[in-house]
């Protein structure tokens, strides 16, 4: 099969990843073997070649957004057929054994693996899953529709559950990518009479959020028309936490989606930034129940996903260009088997 691998850590202008031919793995009596169809392009991706978020294997597959069907299914296999159409997420395997998996919270389980970082992911035209991290597509989607839905959707919606948004509250979003953008339609349906602020450094990004039903678009450091009750920050800059609690009212809670910062969040006067209960929090990573719960809310809003496609043999110039901020919406890989 053809993939696009990962050998050494390196800025995204070196060009790291290469294209190779390598066999087609082996699902176990558990697993599924799936054809890749698309695979969406994320900015964990980016941390991982430039050594942010290390791998914890080299050389490796990249990937987490991906769509595909099921070409061969393993002996004890009982949740889908081959043909079935599936995504996977972020989250490959959880222990299922621990106090964090028995909550219902495998996002913290100190022995998960994730799709693209601890095994190989969807820069390739196949890959195999568990069973019981595979999740089926609603019919309403594409395959390119779909795959922005498995990461920057899900955690998108996790992050705006742990805002703590309550209807008629105003949200501020940081950064407007493919799951901030996927969050202005979810907020938009779910909580219909909040107003939606929009900070980002991209005239094309603000046009994009107004087209979508934004309140006010702005840059970080501009001021809102009011401030804010909650936020959520999408950006892998550290300053916009700080640009973020600025403008946020008593008593709010900043939610940080964000894998890993570029540079440091900068000091916070506690008195200025941080008294009158104001919070920040952090989303780490998602749960087979954000993707079950999503899922099925993202086809019956509709979540229309602004996409970009390149071929696999451009995932070098997908991720460049999400790094320079010049994907609208969510980049996809289009794979072809």
């Amino acid at each position: 099969m053809k993939a696009m691998v990962l050998t050494e850590t390196m800025p995204i202008e070196s060009r790291p990843l290469r294209l190779v031919e390598l066999p087609i793995p082996e699902p176990n009596s558990k697993s599924l073997l799936v054809q890749i169809s698309v695979c969406g392009v994320c900015h964990t991706e980016l941390d991982e070649v430039e050594g942010r978020l290390v791998p914890s294997k080299l050389p490796i597959i990249l990937g987490h957004e991906i769509v595909g069907r099921v070409k061969t299914r393993g002996s004890e296999v009982t949740r889908f057929r081959k043909g079935d159409r599936v995504g996977i997420t972020w989250l490959n395997w959880a222990c299922g054994k621990c106090a964090f998996c028995l909550a219902g919270n495998e996002n913290l389980c100190e022995t998960a693996k994730w799709t693209g970082k601890d095994v190989d992911g969807g820069y390739a035209q196949y890959t195999v899953i568990s069973e019981d991290f595979a999740q089926p597509i609603p019919e309403r989607f594409t395959d390119a529709e779909a795959a922005p839905l498995l990461c920057a959707g899900v955690i998108g919606y996790r992050a705006v559950r742990l805002t703590g948004l309550q209807d008629g509250e105003r949200l501020g979003l940081y950064g407007f990518g493919a799951s901030a953008h996927i969050v202005l339609q979810i907020v938009k349906h779910q909580y219909p009479r909040s107003k939606i602020f929009v900070f980002t450094r991209s005239q094309a990004h603000r046009d994009l959020a107004q087209d979508l039903g934004a309140d006010w678009t702005g840059r970080a450091e501009d001021t809102p028309p009011e401030k804010v009750t909650r936020a959520i920050d999408f950006t892998p800059v550290g300053q916009t936490v700080r640009d973020a609690l600025r403008v946020l009212d008593k008593g709010g809670r900043v939610v940080i989606n964000a894998i890993r910062k570029v540079n440091p969040i900068p000091a916070l006067d506690y008195a200025k930034y941080l008294w009158h209960e104001r919070e920040i929090k952090s989303v780490a990573n998602v749960t087979k129940r954000d993707a079950e719960d999503f899922l099925p809310l993202a086809a019956d809003i509709p979540i229309i996903a602004k996409t970009q496609t390149f071929p696999l043999e451009e995932a070098n110039e997908a991720l460049t260009f999400l790094k320079q901020g010049r994907i609208q919406g969510a980049g996809i890989l289009q794979l072809h088997a």
